[in-house]
């Protein structure tokens, strides 16, 4: 739920902060009091638009956060998938607003718009003017039927988003297959080229690495040849080198290893230095033959080595992925050449899916009907509920054109207000103060499936007076037991059922208009419901009549 507001340097407001309660929270005050901007400071922080007028005049920046606390596991898994973990059970979702550009933090860490809009639909939801004229789309109705329905309908639903999937790709394939003849023949002829091209190259798994390390070789050789024959003339070759000096020094030792026993083994150890570099001058003169190499064999190394690396260039970064790409290809000229029965098993396949599909939505509109007609029945009785004493209300079915992931029901929601008028589609009778009503008995209905636990609601009380407002006092007590409801009201009767009070105040200080807003005590409560009653002068009678209206609504919670 939301537990805190901060705001600092918005329109009239120098800063202020509050903290809302469980249950119904009602704000009233004054006209003009900074009532909207209240709540249009909370639209702020979720990431509304703004311009650079609601700053407060001389402010440099504006700046709203807001506080949740974190109470529904759900809610927390929902929050994890967009890697936003509560600290200590809260999160905290802030907007620094500037001259032509804004921040958006969530627990301290910047994040786009985009990731603030996000939360904000998993933490709050907002009823305005807006939210009410929604009611009139389809979309909309059938978003509203499916969320009352889900426990119903999830896994057929999901069934069909997947079998329309199924379906949607099959059906571009088809699309894209059925070509005209002339496409057909160009794409052939340019699929042979390219199998005949890697065919007849013939290359060959590793070829490329062996044909580099020979290249590197050979363009190395005259340097490492030139350094292979100085170490072999030290070594072997001239008439002062290591092994003739060594055959020498065998010789000198030869007579003292016979007469001295120490002698003897020095002249083994160097009977065996020998042995060891004849070992080394046959490996080091056979890795100089092996440099040896001619300039047709250099030139053909890396002709072949160009002609690999042009390959590569066309059809992948190696000689796997090239053989790769072949297969393919042979595999997609395979279909070519016998494109009529290809086109036969797409068109098979493309049956397939949209029978499946359509057992599935047939089976998502049998449900959807009848849940609806449960969902007709309670919309119904929670309109009564709030003064539509005759009113009708159904829930029409029709098939769209065409298949959609959400199945094909056009659903309409229709309704009617007066004796003996038939029903018709919402949107062509329902006023603005009606359509707030009806909004008002869906989220009555929808309390126990609804997920999101704070509500806030705008202008739910424009149009009614009365007994109605008496009734939609009640309704908003209903969801206030299972839900955090914030709402701004001009009406006694609804601020009557508050569970915590607040009053928006404006205020003068050094010739400077301010906006605050604080919570009531009980009996701060009844003054402020007197002043709605009363207006301009307020009687001990008028008080009486606050007093009695707020005991009322305690004992009816």
């Amino acid at each position: 739920m939301l537990q805190n507001l901060h705001v600092k340097n918005l329109a009239l407001i120098d800063e202020i902060e509050v903290d809302f309660k469980e249950g119904l929270n009602i704000l009233t005050g004054e006209t003009g009091a900074g009532k909207s901007i209240i709540l249009g400071s909370v639209s702020l922080a979720l990431g509304a638009r703004y311009s650079t007028d609601i700053l407060r005049k001389g402010a440099q920046y504006g700046f709203v956060e807001l506080t949740f606390s974190i109470e529904n596991e759900k809610q927390e898994k929902q929050l994890n998938k967009l890697d936003i973990y509560p600290e200590e059970g809260e999160v905290v979702l802030s907007r620094r607003l500037m001259e032509g550009r804004s921040t958006s933090k969530i627990n301290g860490e910047t994040v786009p718009i985009s990731l603030l809009k996000e939360a904000a639909g998993i933490l709050i939801d907002i009823h305005g003017q807006h939210e009410h004229q929604s009611l009139l789309y389809k979309k909309k109705q059938l978003e509203i039927l499916d969320n009352f329905a889900a426990d119903k309908i999830q896994k057929t639903a999901e069934q069909v988003k997947a079998a329309y999937a199924e379906y949607k790709k099959w059906k571009k394939e088809l699309e894209q297959a059925d070509k005209d003849e002339a496409e057909r023949a160009k794409e052939l002829s340019f699929l042979e080229f390219e199998i005949k091209e890697i065919t007849e190259a013939g290359l060959r798994k590793g070829e490329d690495e062996e044909l580099e390390e020979a290249y590197r070789r050979m363009v190395n050789s005259r340097k490492i040849v030139a350094g292979v024959n100085e170490a072999h003339g030290h070594t072997s070759e001239s008439s002062d080198s290591a092994s003739e000096s060594i055959s020498r020094a065998i010789r000198c030792l030869a007579d003292a290893a016979g007469m001295d026993e120490q002698a003897g083994g020095l002249y083994e150890q160097l009977i065996e230095i020998d042995s060891l570099l004849n070992d080394f001058n046959r490996e080091l003169s056979a890795y100089s033959k092996s440099l040896d190499f001619s300039e047709e064999e250099f030139a053909q190394t890396e002709e072949r080595l160009n002609e690999i690396n042009r390959l590569k260039i066309k059809y992948g970064n190696s000689i796997e992925e090239i053989q790769t790409y072949c297969k393919e290809k042979e595999e997609r000229l395979k279909v070519l050449n016998d494109y009529d029965c290809y086109l036969e098993q797409l068109r098979s396949s493309l049956q397939k899916a949209e029978d499946e599909l359509d057992r599935q939505t047939k089976k998502l509109t049998d449900l959807r009907q009848k849940e609806s007609a449960v969902f007709a029945k309670k919309i119904q009785g929670g309109l009564k509920d709030l003064n539509f004493a005759n009113v009708q209300f159904e829930i029409a079915f029709d098939l769209l054109p065409e298949y959609t992931s959400s199945g094909r029901d056009d659903v309409e929601f229709m309704i009617s207000m007066n004796p003996g008028e038939p029903v018709k589609p919402l949107s062509e009778v329902a006023s603005g103060g009606e359509l707030s009503r009806i909004m008002l008995a869906i989220k009555a209905v929808m309390a126990d499936k609804d997920e999101i636990p704070t509500l806030i609601f705008d202008e739910i009380d424009v149009g009614i007076s009365g007994r109605t407002a008496q009734k939609v006092s009640e309704k908003m007590a209903v969801i206030g037991r299972s839900h955090q409801v914030i709402c701004i009201t001009h009406l006694a009767q609804i601020a009557a059922m508050a569970d915590a009070h607040y009053v928006i105040e404006k205020t003068v200080e050094n010739e400077r208009t301010r906006t605050g807003i604080r919570l009531l005590s009980n009996e701060e409560s009844v003054d402020e419901l007197a002043r709605i009653l009363g207006g301009a002068k307020i009687t001990e009678a008028v008080r009486e009549n606050a007093r009695e209206m707020k005991e009322l609504a305690k004992s009816s919670h």
